[in-house]
């Protein structure tokens, strides 16, 4: 690690979404990160922050630490991610065996395959979004499309009502809320009360199908723990929280972040439009040059150390992935979004036992929906409005989003 000073490279909040000016850029913060102290102590968040793409690649594969809160030291930065009643965390944050045990029931509905076959259905609901600001001058992109888009899509998955996608959409959004170390007390009350709701909701659903199964997600995973997989309505309720705001924030996020760089980019955009074939190679790019999810994390449970510097055990190791996607010696010209780059790889879907399960859907999502827009409104441009970014550290999305078409 590079002798510094903590003042000449960002920490704490400067190195989070917290910030404004990491809000709208972070690539200089994370290029003065990787460039001076590749290995960052934060002490103000008590984390350790990898930038280097190999380094990051190395931590994501390594199964030797864990994702569970609740095996780091009192303190660290992973500590405040532990839930208050004791509950289990989500898959996300599990270890094997748990995590393995609990990833395997839904694993089917998220293969390749059987994503794909779902494509008819989201162009249909891409083609009607659509259909409702076709005579308008603008729109908010995030309310009006990329926000309902997946919001609809995992509530169909899941068999609930997409009429009750804004409650979906509230729920989701403040459970993200919750990744956030410093939030406030007053908005701890509103993710708290959010989740009893979002829970009440789905224990209902979950008794409901017991009684009537049906050809959906809720009804497969009560049928698989029928088949003795041994899933408790704890974990049934945490499972479709879960699918619920991953199968739609991020997925968001994705395609709002996407039209922002097409729409600042109009030779990349004009390619796109030119040869709509060119979309697979586009929406991998747009995951590495903005990526949804910015950072994850893991606990060593045993000393270590990362390029000479001392890692000591239960500590937070924090892999930067919107840095590592960035990494100069890794990707020519990596400020530049290019929808033809030969070399689209990225770690914007973590890594490892913890590689998005989503995935496959996000990609899909994101092509069909982005190239819908870009056909269906050839004159589609930037509004004048500021952009406007959320607050969360570890995810990068816009509010908000206005487009001319």
């Amino acid at each position: 690690m590079t002798s510094v000073n903590d003042a000449a490279v960002p920490t704490g909040i400067a190195a989070t979404a917290l910030d404004p000016a990491y809000q709208h850029d972070p690539d200089p913060v994370h290029d003065t990160l990787r460039e001076r102290e590749p290995v960052h102590h934060d002490q103000v968040l008590h984390r350790w922050l990898l930038t280097r793409h190999d380094d990051v690649d190395a931590l994501l594969r390594d199964r030797s630490l864990s994702a569970d809160p609740r095996k780091g030291a009192p303190d660290t930065f992973m500590a405040a991610f532990v839930e208050p009643d004791g509950r289990e965390p989500s898959i996300l944050l599990m270890d094997p065996p748990e995590h393995t045990r609990l990833r395997g029931l839904i694993s089917k509905a998220f293969t390749p395959r059987a994503i794909e076959q779902m494509a008819p259905r989201i162009e249909q609901i891409a083609a009607e979004l659509l259909d409702t600001v076709a005579g308008s001058d603008s729109f908010d992109l995030i309310a009006a499309f990329a926000g309902p888009l997946p919001t609809i899509v995992i509530a169909e998955m899941l068999g609930v009502d997409p009429a009750d996608r804004l409650d979906f959409k509230r729920w989701s959004d403040d459970g993200v809320m919750a990744f956030d170390p410093l939030l406030s007390a007053e908005m701890r009350e509103v993710v708290a009360a959010s989740s009893v709701e979002r829970e009440a909701f789905f224990r209902r659903e979950i008794a409901a199908r017991r009684d009537t199964p049906r050809a959906d997600l809720i009804s497969a995973m009560i049928a698989a723990e029928d088949a003795a997989v041994h899933m408790t309505d704890d974990e049934l309720v945490t499972m479709c929280s879960l699918l619920l705001a991953a199968g739609n924030v991020t997925t968001t996020d994705l395609i709002g972040n996407g039209t922002l760089a097409l729409l600042r980019n109009p030779s990349e955009l004009q390619k796109l439009r030119d040869d709509p074939s060119l979309i697979k190679n586009a929406v991998e790019e747009m995951l590495r040059y903005d990526s949804p999810v910015t950072e994850t994390a893991r606990i060593p449970l045993d000393n270590t150390e990362i390029r000479g510097c001392p890692i000591g055990e239960r500590e937070s190791l924090v892999p930067v992935l919107a840095a590592a996607n960035h990494d100069p010696d890794v990707y020519p010209e990596p400020h530049r979004f290019d929808i033809t780059r030969a070399d689209t790889h990225h770690h914007s879907f973590g890594g490892g036992v913890h590689f998005c399960l989503g995935a496959p859907l996000a990609r899909l999502e994101a092509q069909i929906a982005l190239n819908a827009l870009v056909q269906r409104f050839p004159a589609l441009r930037l509004g004048d409005a500021a952009l406007e970014y959320r607050h969360i550290p570890g995810f990068r999305g816009l509010v908000r989003l206005d487009v001319l078409i």
